[in-house]
């Protein structure tokens, strides 16, 4: 039987450490609403498993990411996927900024097994879920969930490698003040408020 006559909540899921794969394997083939379609996938492995399966919800582990930016490119090539990553205490900057690249959820590892099912369905919905213990610090803007725009990631990734505005502007071939306001964007959208806050969420 399926929630409100909806099918199942395809997922794939790639790599973790051991004990933390088998416990995700064991709560989504337990649960009658959600159905595995690939699982233990290796990063590199990762796009040829959602062009195959097309799952609801892909589930990454945030260690296997080389950078955060893989997630833009997995996001830009499968939009219909929900992007779920799991990381080890992730700060509020680190996920919003996974929220920035086009990730639907970003959740600790060790979260309680009902609170990740919950999120799982949240995401096959398209809504974004971040850890509770993430709310904004005093003094600073909320974070707007809507991702990054292309030329906004272009921007953030130049950004966290130390760049002026003016060289921004120059290797973008676009004027000082359009990467000012890209970089208001990524601000508000991220809930930072310096340059110094970007270079640490990397």
């Amino acid at each position: 039987m399926t929630i409100a006559g909806r099918p199942p909540v395809a997922l794939a899921i790639s790599q973790f450490e051991d004990i933390v794969s088998r416990g995700l394997q064991s709560l989504i083939e337990e649960d009658p609403h959600m159905t595995l379609v690939a699982f233990d996938v290796a990063p590199e492995a990762m796009p040829q498993a959602l062009a195959e399966h097309r799952p609801d919800v892909a589930i990454l582990n945030f260690g296997s990411l080389s950078r955060p930016s893989e997630l833009r490119r997995l996001h830009a090539a499968f939009p219909e996927v929900r992007l779920m990553v799991l990381a080890n205490n992730p700060s509020s900057a680190e996920c919003r900024q996974l929220i920035g690249f086009g990730a639907t959820v970003c959740l600790p590892k060790n979260i309680e097994a009902r609170d990740l099912l919950h999120a799982v369905y949240l995401a096959s919905r398209g809504l974004h879920v971040l850890p509770s213990a993430s709310a904004t610090a005093p003094g600073t803007e909320p974070a707007d969930p809507a991702p990054l725009t292309p030329r906004e990631a272009d921007v953030l990734e130049l950004l966290q490698g130390g760049r002026s505005n003016a060289e921004i502007a120059a290797t973008l071939h676009v004027g000082v003040e359009t990467v000012r306001t890209h970089t208001r964007n990524i601000y508000r959208k991220l809930g930072v408020s310096t340059r110094r806050e970007l270079r640490l969420t990397t």
